[in-house]
């Protein structure tokens, strides 16, 4: 199936150039990364001091120690714009299905999912680079983190990190794609974004949640965007259990991809142009 997709849409090489494009728009963006870093290392010494307080009342919370539960925090402000917690949804996307610009979009000889995905990629790759790793970096010279010294374990929490792009990737895709039957969907995107707040542990580690609870949310899809990938660094999962948490990712980007694919299905049949 996918062997197909590939070649009504286009070559491996179109979407590795939508990915490279997406790479270097964001590169140009030097004032807005600049600011993102400043703002992700402010919020992350807000966090981290009080991830301290609240550790030293609960010592092994949710079973991390204070240097895994700090270096929980920095991860989380690593990955806050590469897999884009805070957004909603696609707003590039959302507008152009608003203002008619989608019906150019479907005339491409690509496919639009892939298209998008690619330059998502693009984009959180820029991203990781540029507001993840000096964020990252400033916490471990201010903290005493728990990081890894195996370059195996880093490399598993980069194969994680492509997941979780992929994974909050589909869930923003089918959030732009509501603006097919919606006016405006900035609603939805909010309530999205706040879903992904909440439920991806950025608040609080999944595993600090009562057990209950707390079992029930490590199987949305959002716990795959940070969660997850937090987890593979610090080391939670031994052996074949790594596999298992990356295939948790793989098995929810999937699903969220095949569920995008069929209501962008039924949202071209008949396309209605807002607005344009």
């Amino acid at each position: 199936m996918g062997g197909a997709i590939l070649q009504r849409g286009g070559g491996l090489a179109l979407y590795a150039a939508v990915a490279r494009g997406g790479f270097r728009r964001y590169v140009t963006y030097r004032t807005a990364t600049a600011a993102g870093v400043f703002t992700n290392t402010v919020f992350g010494f807000i966090i981290a001091f009080t991830y301290q307080a609240l550790w030293d009342e609960r010592p092994q919370l949710g079973g991390y120690d204070q240097a895994q539960a700090l270096t929980f925090v920095w991860v989380g402000q690593a990955l806050l714009a590469t897999v884009s917690l805070v957004v909603g949804g696609l707003d590039e996307l959302q507008e152009r299905i608003r203002n008619g610009d989608i019906a150019v979009d479907l005339y491409r000889p690509a496919d639009l999912q892939l298209w998008w995905l690619a330059a998502d990629l693009g984009r959180a790759a820029c991203q990781l680079l540029g507001r993840g790793v000096l964020p990252m970096a400033v916490g471990a010279l201010a903290f005493d983190l728990a990081l890894p010294a195996a370059p195996g374990l880093w490399a598993a929490f980069l194969v994680s990190v492509v997941l979780a792009v992929t994974v909050s990737f589909g869930l923003r895709y089918l959030v732009a794609l509501t603006a097919f039957w919606l006016l405006d969907s900035a609603g939805v995107a909010v309530l999205s974004g706040l879903a992904a707040m909440f439920f991806s542990g950025m608040l609080l580690p999944l595993r600090a949640f009562p057990d209950g609870f707390g079992e029930v949310v490590r199987m949305l899809p959002w716990a795959s965007v940070l969660q997850v990938p937090a987890d593979v660094l610090l080391g939670r999962y031994q052996g074949a259990a790594v596999l298992g948490a990356l295939g948790f990712q793989a098995g929810w980007a999937a699903v969220l991809l095949a569920v995008g694919r069929l209501v962008q299905s039924a949202a071209t049949r008949k396309v209605v142009v807002q607005g344009g």
